[in-house]
């Protein structure tokens, strides 16, 4: 620790052997992750903790061991917990927003957008017909779409939920995997289900499913139709061709909205092919009623060696 540090005791309370346990973790794995990333020194004796490092530093911390803790009165801590909660703490002070009516309610959970950037998302899909969510892997783009679709069908503001995704890998030509139409597509969709099921419950979504009010609509046999009163996601959209999402983007009809997510930068396109998502951006930025959120790698809510990974090739990008 540098001259320039400081030290503040605090004490948790009320002072409980079984919730300190789960603070702490197996080994102290939680207070070292806790130190790692805020780049802080913890010490602790029972519910009396003592945290050094910069001011800025200690402030997160201490404001993060409060919320640790409070939250091991419902739930036992796992280092993803604490890794979420660290980020929500470093992002809120980066970008200081409190704002609760963003908080997406599901069937089965609560999710609240953390940061910024998650928040002015979640703010500009009731607003606009479209809303793009470009940026690196792990920064909510998709499952938060998803959470605003669920949130939407609950409330009837739509009748029905289209989930699409380019078959990239494929070629869009999907003869050759087994299965109908829905099962060679579903591999593709894997992230898109994971998140219905977590905020649903899979059984409501295999029945949403069959009556076709949650619909898998590859992107390849999208073409002639209007969709109405629906909420359509096109996730992985930086592998649509100009052709394609020109052809996607005018399905919308009334009382539908449109989340397109996408990573410039993982383009799988073969050859020299444009991204389409990449083409829109120029060609659409300054339309009433269609919204663009770009996040960076610090509004990254995965393992911290994701964020890590997408700050380096960031970096790379630019030099």
């Amino acid at each position: 620790m540098s001259s320039q540090t400081k030290t503040i005791d605090i004490s948790l309370e009320p002072a409980n052997n079984k919730r300190l346990a789960s603070l702490c973790g197996q080994f102290n794995e939680h207070i070292t992750q806790l130190e790692r990333r805020l780049n802080v020194e913890v010490k602790n004796r029972g519910n009396l903790f003592s945290v050094s490092g910069s001011n800025a530093d200690v402030s997160s911390a201490i404001t993060a061991l409060k919320e640790l803790y409070k939250s091991t009165e419902s739930d036992q801590l796992t280092p993803e917990k604490v890794h979420l909660l660290v980020q929500e703490n470093k992002m809120d002070i980066e970008q200081p927003v409190n704002d609760d009516s963003t908080v997406i309610h599901t069937r089965k959970k609560i999710i609240k957008p953390r940061g910024g950037n998650q928040q002015a998302y979640v703010k500009s899909i009731p607003k606009n017909d479209i809303v793009f969510g470009i940026g690196p892997a792990g920064t909510g783009k998709t499952y938060l779409a998803v959470a605003c679709a669920v949130e939407a069908l609950q409330s009837e503001k739509v009748a029905r939920i289209i989930l699409a995704r380019p078959a990239v890998e494929a070629g869009e030509r999907l003869g050759f995997l087994p299965g109908d139409l829905s099962e060679k597509i579903n591999p593709y969709l894997r992230p898109l289900y994971d998140a219905l099921y977590e905020m649903l419950g899979v059984e409501r979504v295999e029945k949403l499913i069959e009556k076709n009010i949650i619909e898998i609509a590859p992107l390849a046999f999208m073409r002639g139709r209007t969709l109405n009163e629906a909420f359509i996601i096109l996730d992985e959209a930086q592998n649509t061709t100009p052709e394609q999402i020109k052809m996607f983007l005018t399905r919308i009809g009334y009382g539908s909205t449109v989340v397109v997510t996408g990573d410039i930068t993982q383009i799988d396109l073969p050859g020299h092919t444009e991204s389409g998502l990449k083409l829109v951006t120029k060609i659409l930025k300054n339309i009433q009623g269609i919204s663009f959120t770009q996040f960076s790698g610090a509004d990254v809510v995965r393992h911290p060696i994701v964020q890590k990974i997408v700050s380096a090739y960031e970096k790379h990008s630019k030099s």
